[in-house]
């Protein structure tokens, strides 16, 4: 196992993702966390901000302009949209390689970035650097890249079951219907409506129909291995759980296939793969949980033609936190699955 250590920040450690962050880089054999932000709560303890950190760690937050870029290898953005871009536009060119967890890099056409998210981007020109970075499709971008655009957790759970079926053409890429559920640490730290204990426990609702901005990355990053357009129908719904995300993507099958085929697919694309799980029958949440895995099935239903995958992952780990620092130790020539090999916590 490699010896080498890394310097590495978080900027906005206050929230679920950073917390994530934090706790796995800290016991990460190759990094040393020397800097983490938050603007509201400059000054404070994070121990203070995150108790289950106690006794972990005594650092203190400071605010993101007082972070000493120059001596850090790698920098987390765990900033909002919109406040990462404003960030890169400021400090740009960054002494350090940028591992960036919200949307504002992800996608590569301005434009379409400008629709979905409602805001005009201001450092266009650093778009076409980023990579995007789901390794196990995009690994070689990813390794030779100063900037990458961490993918979203749903497109995540969905582009991984559904890459595999369109590079081999075995679906009509303008048929996908994907339905995900998420845990409620999905909407983030900052209470809303829908979020708050009353609403969300014993419940279950859709949200974002037919305007979720996670759809363009889902089409994009599909369309890479399609060959033609990808049109995705997303819907989105709110589990009343913790963390998790269950997604299910039904697609109208070219022709018939049977079980086996599917399976040499699915061994072709990840069968070298440490973080990709095929499973024999449907994923479950507390199987991923506090991992970075990514557990899929798949099938063929012949009475409507339509292949159909189920998959599972933790939203805060290959949905975010876990993802970043599998791109941490791609960018920084570490091992990939350094600090990530830990066993999901079940129950």
């Amino acid at each position: 196992m490699s010896t080498k250590k890394i310097k590495v920040a978080i900027a906005g450690a206050t929230g679920y993702t950073g917390a994530e962050l934090v706790r796995l880089l800290l016991e990460h054999p190759n990094a040393e966390l020397v800097a983490v932000t938050s603007e509201r709560n400059a000054g404070a303890w994070l121990h203070d901000i995150h108790p289950q950190l106690a006794g972990l760690t005594a650092i203190q937050l400071k605010p993101l302009d007082d972070i000493n870029l120059a001596e850090l290898e790698t920098l987390f953005l765990a900033l909002p949209h919109r406040v990462s871009m404003t960030f890169m536009q400021k400090h740009h060119p960054l002494p350090c390689k940028v591992v960036d967890l919200s949307g504002d890099f992800r996608l590569s056409d301005v434009s379409v970035y400008e629709q979905w998210y409602d805001t005009k981007h201001v450092i266009p020109s650093l778009v076409k650097d980023a990579a995007y970075g789901l390794p196990e499709l995009f690994r070689e971008q990813i390794r030779s890249a100063r900037l990458i655009a961490n993918p979203g957790c749903y497109p995540t759970s969905a582009i991984l079951p559904l890459a595999p079926l369109v590079k081999e053409g075995l679906i009509d890429a303008r048929s996908v219907v994907i339905d995900a559920k998420s845990g409620i640490t999905g909407a983030g730290v900052s209470p809303k409506d829908n979020t708050h204990f009353p609403h969300a426990y014993d419940n279950f609702s859709a949200y974002g129909i037919g305007t979720h901005r996670h759809t363009p990355e889902i089409e994009h990053s599909v369309g890479a291995f399609a060959g033609s357009e990808v049109r995705a129908q997303f819907t989105p719904h709110l589990l009343p759980v913790n963390r998790g995300i269950l997604t299910a993507t039904y697609s109208t099958a070219v022709k018939p296939v049977d079980a086996a085929t599917l399976s040499e697919v699915y061994e072709k694309a990840y069968g070298g793969e440490y973080f990709i799980r095929m499973r024999p029958q449907s994923p479950q949440l507390r199987f991923v949980r506090a991992s970075n895995f990514c557990d899929i099935y798949a099938s063929y239903d012949a009475r409507t033609n339509r292949i159909i995958t189920i998959s599972a992952i933790d939203n805060l780990m290959k949905g975010a936190a876990g993802q970043a620092v599998q791109n941490m130790n791609l960018i920084n020539d570490l091992e990939e699955t350094a600090g990530l090999t830990g066993s999901p916590v079940c129950p």
